[in-house]
């Protein structure tokens, strides 16, 4: 559990994975898990492929060797907000704001614009020791 700035306890889920596909893959299983276990009517659908999203990226863009990558969810009720944290170690890698779409033969670069079309808002911050946080806020229940 986490607390809010009104000191209200708000569920979290946080955990390491390999820095690899079937990290991610399992990281997306247990945080669907752990939302369906908490009553998140979203767990397999927008709140998924954001995380499937920023789990993909912390293995492609930041991975760092012998470096895990870090998933940490917190499910804020009251405000009706899942919030997404995918730390990794890279510190040079920041993802850019999408600046325009893919073109049609592209095999990359949508998955930003996604984060922009899903969530009601998203950025990075610093992540202690060494690298960096991108996190996401989902709007739920509405």
């Amino acid at each position: 559990m986490r607390s809010t700035p009104g000191n209200e306890e708000v569920p979290s889920y946080a955990a390491h994975f390999t820095s690899s596909r079937k990290g991610a893959h399992t990281a997306r299983r247990h945080a669907a898990a752990w939302l369906a276990a908490h009553g998140c009517p979203d767990a397999t659908g927008t709140i998924a492929l954001v995380i499937a999203e920023l789990t993909a990226n912390a293995i492609h863009h930041g991975h760092v060797p012998g470096h895990d990558f870090a998933l940490h969810l917190t499910l804020n009720p009251k405000a009706a907000l899942v919030r997404i944290e995918v730390a990794d170690a890279a510190t040079t890698k920041h993802p850019p704001k999408p600046a325009h779409p893919a073109t049609p033969d592209s095999e990359s670069g949508r998955g930003l614009l996604l984060i922009e079309a899903l969530t009601h808002r998203w950025g990075t911050s610093p992540r202690d020791h060494v690298g960096k946080v991108v996190w996401a806020e989902v709007r739920v229940g509405e």
